[in-house]
């Protein structure tokens, strides 16, 4: 049955080399079931409703991956989109996160109708590709920024912001802070080992190192001053009544608060960041899988774009940010995993997750920030693409200015605008404006529109 579904045969595999691949692919990305509620709480969503939202609309995502396009890769809530999510449209453009899901949603709706046709691939070869680069390193940049926040080791200060100071209340946040740059260093260890999972083990040992502390005294617990007990609630629950704070939430919007003009700019946003996340992961993973045709093209991409697409309206009616093709499938994929059964694989293991919500949501910030600032590290790499050499300076300084802007403005979509208006005029200025595809020019003309109006 399985060689029937999946021709295992057909892609050189077996059950047992899809299987293990898929395990290993979970455990790579299992991180996200801690990081993800971790952030989208700061929203003012509830933590235990978006962590079984996230396995819910993972185990959707992927199964869809493994049986309409018969291919390894595995879905979950994107970093950087969930960022965006909770700190750029709820905290930054106060807008209720009920409003921000629904423009995951349309988002979602949209991608599936432009999944049944070429539109999608076409919009990515029409945006540059030095743009591209840029947005995948000032995502990373705004993520290591968040990690280090929920590090406690970036505050406040005349300067805008400054280390924290490890000495003043280091039973509390000191220790904490201490204990993140600790869990950094051992997470980057085992990555330049090849450890697979190694983000995953960073997060339960840095959290295991600060129960250690409560239980040595070295770290006190004072609800009053916002430090909380290490030690976990529970373990296992079978109550999913949680659900019901995000489930179906997203219809629950008044466009009077959010704006229809600024929900535009925020679906755009959200179509921007996931068109070019998705199509790079897609193309990435399957060059290492060695999966691509003679022309450099993915065969069944339409199917792996849909169960993309599908995945993400599913997940904002579940009740979590977008939810999209993760890049750790290339760990699969490392250890042989050809074929839809590593998806299944995997996204069975979210479905199973579920089960131990009280333990994911009882994992402090500063256990999870070293993986944030650690997955910055990872997409950080895409800046070794860019050209700095003098013909290539109207491409690189556009993808420049759109790096800094998302950790400095704290926004990535204001990042993205100004990458694209930047790139425009300068393409422009140096008589290169033939260069400049028809879309650009729109989009530029609504960026601006966008700064004289809202």
């Amino acid at each position: 049955m399985l060689e029937k579904i999946f021709h295992l045969k057909e892609n050189n595999t077996t059950v047992r080399t899809e299987i293990v691949a898929g395990i290993t692919t979970f455990m790579t990305m299992a991180y996200i079931l801690a990081v993800n509620p971790s952030i989208l709480k700061d929203a003012g969503m509830d933590a235990n409703a978006v962590l079984i939202a996230t396995c819910l609309a993972s185990f959707i995502g992927t199964v869809c991956m493994a049986l309409m396009a018969n291919m390894p890769f595995a879905l979950s809530a994107g970093m950087g989109l969930n960022a965006y999510l909770a700190y750029t449209v709820v905290q930054g453009q106060d807008i209720p996160w009920q409003a921000a899901l629904f423009a995951v949603f349309v988002e979602g709706i949209i991608f599936i109708i432009m999944s049944l046709t070429n539109i999608r691939e076409a919009i990515f070869n029409a945006i540059p590709l030095t743009l591209k680069k840029g947005v995948s390193v000032g995502i990373g940049l705004f993520i290591a920024f968040i990690g280090l926040q929920n590090a406690g080791l970036c505050v406040d200060s005349s300067t805008l912001v400054t280390i924290t100071s490890f000495t003043e209340n280091f039973h509390t946040t000191g220790i904490c802070a201490l204990l993140a740059v600790i869990g950094l260093l051992l997470t980057a260890a085992l990555h330049i080992y090849g450890v697979k999972g190694g983000v995953l083990y960073g997060i339960v040992i840095t959290w295991g190192m600060g129960m250690l502390c409560q239980l040595a005294g070295i770290y006190i617990p004072d609800p009053a001053a916002g430090a909380y007990s290490l030690f976990p609630s529970g373990i296992i629950s079978i109550d999913f009544s949680a659900l019901g704070n995000t489930f179906g939430q997203c219809f629950n919007i008044d466009f009077n608060t959010a704006g229809i003009f600024n929900f535009i700019v925020i679906v755009f946003s959200f179509l921007f960041v996931d068109l070019f996340d998705t199509l790079g992961t897609l193309i990435g993973v399957s060059t290492k899988a060695n999966m691509l045709d003679a022309n450099g093209r993915l065969p069944r991409i339409k199917p792996a774009l849909l169960s993309d697409a599908i995945a993400t309206s599913a997940g904002a009616i579940l009740g979590t940010s977008t939810t999209t093709t993760f890049v750790e499938s290339s760990a699969g994929v490392a250890v042989g995993g050809r074929t839809g059964l590593t998806a299944l694989t995997t996204g069975l293991l979210f479905l199973l997750a579920t089960l131990f919500s009280p333990l994911f949501t009882s994992i402090p910030s500063f256990a999870t920030a070293p993986a944030l600032i650690f997955v910055g590290f990872l997409m950080f790499e895409a800046v070794t693409d860019l050209k700095f050499s003098p013909e290539n300076l109207a491409d690189t300084i556009p993808a420049y200015l759109c790096i800094i802007a998302m950790p400095l403005f704290y926004s990535i979509s204001e990042g993205i605008c100004l990458g694209v208006i930047s790139y425009v005029v300068l393409q422009a200025a140096t008589g290169k404006a033939a260069k400049v595809t028809p879309l650009m020019y729109i989009l530029t003309l609504l960026f601006i529109l966008k700064y004289i109006f809202l």
